[in-house]
């Protein structure tokens, strides 16, 4: 019987950086199932998830050297790009009929108009994925992509009053935590 190889996260990212395949199906291997958890919560169509899972390791491969561990967990990063393919994949199959041009409006995908650097520099990125992921969803539709409160409550499908309940709630949870992270002045 042949022995499972197991890999810290430091090995895991040394060796896929270094395009070593059979890590990256370690990878695949270990993390596909709580990644398809995320984007099927999101998409809830279990082909379309497939395909989604499929594209989202297919762009991980690709863009592996854009992974800095310095900014956060490998996990977290992966799953934050499953949840914005999966968020842009429900976005284009919701306005694929229209033609207003919302993409170009806001932000477009990894490339925020505001400058990721100075957010990171006072730690907002790490407080904001702290959140529950109930809680990520809606600041990131709200104040990353430009949703308004009615577009996530169709665009999730949840009832308009969960979605107020649930933002104040990030919010506050938000605020609390960066008033740890401030010094009194």
């Amino acid at each position: 019987m042949k022995e499972k190889i197991i890999y810290n996260h430091d090995d895991l990212v040394i060796l896929i950086k270094n395009r070593n395949q059979k890590a990256f199906a370690y990878l695949h291997d270990n993390y596909a199932k709580a990644i398809f958890g995320v984007i099927h919560s999101i998409v809830d169509d279990v082909e379309e998830s497939e395909d989604i899972l499929q594209k989202t390791f297919l762009k991980i491969w690709d863009h592996f050297d854009s992974y800095d561990a310095s900014k956060g967990r490998l996990y977290t990063w992966m799953l934050n790009i499953s949840r914005n393919m999966s968020i842009d994949y429900k976005r284009s199959k919701h306005n694929k009929n229209k033609t207003q041009n919302t993409d170009q409006n806001v932000y477009a995908l990894n490339n925020l108009t505001t400058d990721e650097d100075s957010l990171d520099t006072i730690g907002l990125k790490k407080v904001v994925e702290k959140l529950k992921s109930e809680h990520l969803i809606l600041i990131e539709l709200a104040y990353y992509k430009g949703y308004t409160q009615e577009d996530i409550s169709k665009e999730l499908d949840i009832p308009m009053g969960t979605v107020k309940t649930r933002m104040r709630k990030a919010l506050l949870i938000l605020r609390g935590q960066l008033k740890e992270k401030t010094p009194v002045q």
